[in-house]
């Protein structure tokens, strides 16, 4: 179990932290839910540590990252000759976790085919590999993280209502770092114990000018940006106390207040065109690199570039 979590001090987090050690003992699916970046993926191997199961494998797959034509494979896996190059036969992920727990990272990204084969896995306990007729019983327990709603995918027909409700039996939301900034002093504690480990250097310190500045920053990028700037201020400085000109966090995505003042963001405004305005810019930001700009954004290159389809297909009827 990570450092961090022992000594969480705002009260809301403390609740999500509690919950899930009192489900981990039980085999009920979690979804976990919040921001890119908030930790999703370290509370789904809490979950894990916490539970019987944690002498036991942990798989994560992430479905955004898979390519859409081997995700069926990836999970379920195939048997020689079930489709062009397919020399062996190959367990899939599902098979892996058998006994232990399976994560499925980003649900929001799977594909709508796919969706109802992992509802039948969950229900049913069982898989068939990919050219095979032999199902096979396996004993998991699911946890799947989403940084999007999946109620509203429900809405719009991009998620399949019978899977969500299979999946929302334990509904975990972690709150942003900006919501939860009590933890900032136990995080940067602990990222700098980290990164002088990882580093073999001297554990750094921060002054209080620094902490101030930390703690006036949005953190956009939740966790994920706050290590990221400590990784990079400790590696860049030749201090042994960091100053707030050593806190390097200006190349990070801008705060709330920053975007207002770009007009990005202005009042009366929907959330739905404040979202295109900042996906656009930060494709302008970077070139059109798609890759950097769904990293910058903390979402996936699939979700991007289904939002860019969406912008174009509204544009052609507006036309």
């Amino acid at each position: 179990m990570e450092e961090w979590i022992k000594n969480i001090k705002d009260s809301e987090m403390k609740k999500v932290v509690d919950m899930a050690a009192n489900i981990a003992v039980r085999k009920a699916t979690v979804l976990i839910t919040g921001e890119s970046g908030v930790g999703k993926e370290l509370m789904a191997r809490y979950i894990h540590e916490m539970s019987h199961r944690s002498e036991q494998a942990f798989v994560a797959t992430n479905c955004a990252a898979v390519p859409e034509n081997l995700l069926e494979s990836e999970l379920f896996g195939y048997e020689k000759g079930a489709f062009t190059g397919a020399q062996g036969s190959k367990p899939g992920k599902f098979e892996l976790a058998d006994k232990g727990t399976f994560l499925l990272d980003e649900i929001s990204e799977m594909p709508l085919a796919l969706q109802g084969k992992l509802l039948r896995v969950i229900q049913e306990s069982e898989i068939e590999r990919l050219g095979g007729t032999q199902v096979k019983k396996i004993d998991v327990r699911f946890v799947c993280t989403t940084n999007r709603s999946l109620s509203e995918m429900v809405q719009k027909g991009e998620f399949r209502q019978d899977l969500f409700y299979r999946l929302n039996v334990i509904p975990l939301q972690i709150p942003a770092l900006r919501e939860r900034k009590k933890d900032l002093n136990t995080l940067v504690g602990f990222f700098l114990n980290k990164v002088a480990l990882d580093n073999k250097m001297r554990i750094k310190e921060v002054s209080i000018e620094a902490l101030q500045k930390i703690h006036n920053w949005s953190w956009p990028g939740n966790i994920r940006e706050l290590q990221n700037v400590i990784e990079r201020s400790c590696l860049m400085s030749s201090n042994e106390c960091l100053t707030p000109a050593d806190i390097n966090i200006e190349t990070a995505p801008m705060s709330e207040e920053a975007t207002t003042e770009a007009g990005l963001v202005k009042p009366g405004m929907t959330i739905q065109e404040a979202e295109r305005r900042l996906i656009l810019k930060t494709l302008q930001h970077t070139g059109e690199n798609r890759t950097q700009a769904a990293k910058i954004l903390g979402i996936s290159i699939r979700t991007l570039r289904n939002k860019l389809n969406e912008y174009k297909s509204t544009a052609n009827t507006n036309l």
